[in-house]
């Protein structure tokens, strides 16, 4: 199966192009994360076993918290990226493109047992195989997705001004059409862009002393998170 293209919109009203990895890359990357998590266990029987029963204790916990925690820990707390994902450009995220949280990690992580069943994990080979974005059954349940670092996008490129918030909420549809223009804005002349912001009437009394196309990039500038 080939990868597919899977477009999205955050909250913030961002649209990204998420890129869902496969199974080869996804495997892969696990058993670089294998065999990290088997030098560091290999690393610290070592010293362990000098110390006897209590050692060895110590060293199962260690196994424990590698095999359960170790990629929640990196997912969390490393940008979406355990070391495996990382070295072949991977990262986990929400199915809505925001950053995986702890709930989530959890989730998915826990699940790699049903994953595993019967052998190898086979169901999840299975289960990714059949989805349209190569989701084991943990990414399922936990609304995750694994995705190609570099297929991410950013915040719209449109110009810094200071931050305009509207007098009355805007409805999604405005919305975009705010971004959209602040996005090609700087493209175009400022006679165009007065032209284009003559067409949205209805923005007239927003933003009281500022004016055509002033206001409406400052509105776009609110819209996307910056207060200054």
């Amino acid at each position: 199966m080939l990868d597919t293209l899977r477009p999205v919109t955050t909250p913030e009203l961002i649209e990204l192009q998420l890129h869902p990895a496969g199974l080869m890359p996804r495997s892969l990357a696990w058993m670089i994360d294998m065999a990290v998590r088997m030098g560091i266990t290999m690393a610290l029987g070592v010293p362990l076993s000098a110390l006897g029963r209590f050692g060895g204790g110590l060293l199962l916990l260690v196994y424990f918290l590698l095999e359960w925690f170790y990629p929640v820990f990196f997912e969390v707390l490393g940008d979406g990226a355990t070391p495996g994902k990382r070295s072949l450009g991977l990262k986990v995220l929400n199915d809505d493109g925001t950053p995986v949280g702890w709930g989530p990690s959890l989730t998915r992580n826990l699940l790699r047992a049903a994953d595993f069943l019967p052998v190898g994990y086979g169901l999840g080979i299975v289960s990714m195989l059949l989805h349209r974005e190569f989701r084991r059954l943990g990414d399922i349940v936990a609304g995750t997705v694994v995705v190609y670092r570099d297929a991410l996008g950013g915040l719209p490129a449109i110009a810094n001004a200071p931050a305009l918030a509207p007098e009355e909420p805007l409805d999604r549809m405005t919305q975009r059409a705010l971004l959209a223009f602040a996005e090609r804005a700087n493209s175009l002349t400022p006679a165009r862009q007065e032209e284009l912001a003559d067409l949205v009437p209805f923005l007239a009394d927003q933003g009281r002393g500022q004016h055509g196309a002033a206001r409406l990039i400052g509105l776009a500038n609110y819209l996307v998170g910056r207060r200054t």
